[in-house]
């Protein structure tokens, strides 16, 4: 009896176990090498902002708001966290490279342009003000984000042979604005007006805010002490203009006529891209987009790589008759 037990355990190895091993054997292997492949890739990427070498951009100044200190940082280290806090991680990989060498541009633009805005710093973390950034003690290990600013490293983007002021902005509402309808009117020839499909997906398409009529009232009080409102008339609240792209340009509450994005800003809305409503003793302010609306719109750059659109196209989509380039040809 323990005879056959012994021939008929040796039986099932032979035919069944052993097969069966040489059969996984080869799948884990490959398992296994795709691993070590994806682990190479990840390590190439992460080192390749070692291989390009920026000769005139290699660091840049960065002052904290907060704490009023000035950080010293490689400036490719230093997109990581920009790109992290200024474009959310699940967004495309064309999308996040194409707001890595926006945000690259944007930076090299700040140290050529605007030297002496912050003392002792190339530019603040404030994005009221610069660029969002967040260390990399706050972020997680992103490698979107790492791989899109490695991948695009020394890349910039130019008109005429000069990087631009590269703007950007969360959703633009379906089209974004001139330069030359804000900010003095100043007209950069790069800064146009363009429609761009898929943003009404996003959380950040609309918005609505209300005010009761003695806070409106207040609100505008606060910085026009002189402003009356009548809101039994029928005009009491009036869009006088718009801009090219529907954005409201000119808005007058009661006896004062002030620009659109000073409304925004004293209302707190998200865009001047607004229509207005009164509602018995509340006034409703429905909102389309989020941010000022010139340049890149990040959620314009999601929707567009998710047809199949690269970062160079993106890129040339939002910024009229410009180029990609590798900084050191400046």
């Amino acid at each position: 009896m323990k005879k056959i037990f012994i021939y008929l355990s040796g039986f099932i190895i032979i035919f069944f176990i052993i097969p069966a091993i040489l059969t996984i054997s080869p799948q884990k292997a490959n398992e296994e090498e795709t691993i070590s492949n994806i682990d190479e890739n990840i390590e190439e990427t992460a080192n390749q902002q070692e291989q390009y070498d920026y000769q005139k951009y290699k660091t840049i100044k960065l002052l904290h708001q907060e704490t009023g200190q000035v950080e010293e940082l490689n400036i490719d280290e230093y997109l990581y966290g920009v790109v992290s806090s200024e474009m959310p991680a699940n967004y495309e990989i064309e999308a996040l490279k194409a707001q890595a060498i926006v945000a690259r541009t944007y930076t090299i633009y700040q140290i050529i342009h605007n030297s002496g805005k912050h003392e002792n710093a190339d530019i603040c973390d404030n994005s009221n003000c610069c660029q969002a950034w967040i260390s990399k003690d706050e972020r997680m290990e992103k490698w979107s984000a790492k791989e899109a600013v490695n991948s695009t490293s020394g890349k910039i983007i130019t008109y005429n042979g000069e990087p631009i002021n590269a703007f950007f902005h969360a959703n633009s509402g379906g089209v974004t604005e001139s330069s030359l309808n804000i900010w003095g009117g100043i007209d950069y020839p790069y800064l146009k007006s363009v429609e761009t499909a898929g943003e009404e997906g996003y959380t950040q398409y609309s918005s609505e805010i209300s005010y009761s009529k003695e806070d409106l009232l207040n609100k505008i009080k606060e910085k026009y002490p002189e402003c009356e409102i009548d809101f039994s008339q029928e005009n009491c609240i009036q869009i006088i203009e718009y801009t090219t792209s529907g954005r409201v340009k000119t808005i007058k509450f009661g006896n004062v006529e002030i620009a659109g994005t000073e409304a925004r800003t004293i209302l707190g809305l998200k865009s001047t891209n607004f229509t207005f409503t009164i509602e018995g003793d509340n006034i409703k302010f429905s909102v389309i987009g989020y941010g000022h609306g010139v340049g890149m719109s990040q959620t314009g750059a999601d929707a567009l790589a998710k047809t199949g659109a690269n970062y160079e196209e993106i890129i040339k989509h939002f910024y009229t008759d410009v180029e990609i380039i590798e900084v050191n040809s400046l």
